[in-house]
């Protein structure tokens, strides 16, 4: 008969090969640790930064669906309905938003606006991917620069965004003329500038300024680009602070010699102070450039309906036949190209302008605000005179912009 051995031999007998596996660990783990301790260069995984190690995280992947084709005008298209896709986010979820984009709160009765998406000749633009946006973003700095109209394309990019981020960890804050938004978790931040000539004004207060006093100095851009240095992405634009007349006071050298300047000509002097600075500011390994083009104005739609004395107002749904209406201006446009085109620094257009022209349905119309203050009921039944055709709701035309400017980081990711 054979003895079982009592409890306390068989506790022993599976203490001492515990003891010893835990002896072994313990040893093998103190050997990596020291190695990784003299060579962590060695690791893929991790790099040393100031106070410890950071996780390099790996490449986000971008398929083949999300790359824009060789040769694709991604300018070029038409306006398609989303079919329940579209908007990417909504004003109640973005409460980022301001008054003067959020045309449902404030009344409109359509949602059509909403719900269109720009198609490309020939290919696809990929859709908003914000986590990928964000990794593209990461320890980064992008920067809005212009007016208003440029602001609402820096609001659009921070409602494209917000959702996907930790609360607690994102943040809005206005430091005039900046305003910025934080994205803690990818210490990276989305910006805007107001600068509405992109040279200095007497209009460069973020909130105390009017078109109607203009007075530009062309020669002039230290302060504002003082704001611009190191910034990784940069946006510019530029346009309809120059239209409200057919000249401009501006100075150029002496600021006490005031003469008034016809606007196309005043406007190619500033754009090539601000190529100067381009040209021997930005570092092309490191930052990125870009310019977009006029937004468009739908003043009156006896442009495109060939009749009546209106204006956006009550417009639903996108023009759909060839047009250009009086409100983007083609000289404009010439010195734009002409300019950039001169840069050894490389920039880049986002033509925006065909693509919005046909968008006549997306402006704030008199679902907006005048002086920061929103429109009267007797305000909003005289749309000859109150509607505003030049900014547009949120969310809308604005997100498209971002989409284009998201599908071609994209694919300079890809390509790095």
């Amino acid at each position: 008969m054979t003895n079982l051995p009592s409890p306390e031999d068989r506790r022993n007998h599976y203490l001492i090969p515990a003891a010893l596996a835990s002896l072994l660990f313990l040893g093998s783990l103190r050997i990596f640790l020291d190695t990784f301790k003299n060579s962590h260069q060695t690791c893929p995984f991790f790099r040393p930064q100031s106070g410890g190690y950071r996780v390099i995280r790996p490449p986000i992947r971008v398929s083949d669906e999300e790359t824009i084709k060789d040769g694709c005008n991604i300018f070029e298209g038409k306006w398609v309905q989303a079919n329940g896709s579209y908007p990417l986010y909504t004003e109640e979820s973005c409460p980022l938003l301001v008054k003067q984009v959020t045309c449902q709160k404030n009344g409109r009765p359509d949602s059509s606006y909403q719900k269109w998406k720009w198609q490309p000749d020939g290919c696809n633009l990929p859709r908003f991917n914000a986590l990928k946006l964000l990794e593209i973003l990461r320890d980064k700095r992008l920067m809005f620069v212009g007016d208003s109209v440029q602001r609402s394309m820096f609001d659009s990019m921070v409602c494209l965004v917000q959702s996907v981020i930790t609360e607690g960890k994102k943040s809005l804050r206005k430091q005039p003329p900046r305003k910025i938004f934080r994205a803690e978790e990818y210490n990276a931040s989305i910006e805007f500038y107001w600068a509405p000539f992109l040279v200095e004004s007497i209009s460069d207060h973020a909130t105390k300024h009017t078109v109607l006093k203009r007075l530009v100095r062309l020669d002039s851009i230290s302060n504002h680009s003082k704001q611009w240095e190191g910034v990784d992405l940069l946006v510019f634009e530029s346009y309809v602070w120059w239209m409200y007349k057919p000249v401009i006071n501006a100075t150029y050298g002496d600021l006490k010699h005031v003469q008034e300047y016809n606007v196309t000509t005043a406007y190619r002097i500033a754009m090539e102070t601000w190529a100067k600075w381009i040209e021997t500011s930005i570092n092309s390994r490191s930052q990125k450039v870009f310019f977009m083009t006029m937004s468009p104005t739908h003043l009156w739609s006896w442009e495109w309906k060939n009749e009546g004395d209106g204006n956006c107002y009550g417009e639903r749904e996108p023009i759909k036949r060839p047009y250009w209406g009086t409100g983007s201006n083609v000289d404009m446009m010439g010195i734009v190209k002409d300019v950039l085109g001169g840069l050894r620094v490389n920039v880049r257009l986002l033509n925006i302008t065909q693509l919005s022209e046909y968008r006549k349905d997306g402006h704030a119309s008199v679902y907006g605000e005048r002086r920061g203050k929103l429109l009267t009921k007797e305000q909003r039944l005289d749309p000859k005179n109150y509607a505003d055709c030049i900014h547009w709701c949120l969310p809308g035309v604005p997100d498209t912009w971002n989409e284009i400017l998201y599908g071609v980081l994209l694919q300079d990711y890809r390509g790095s």
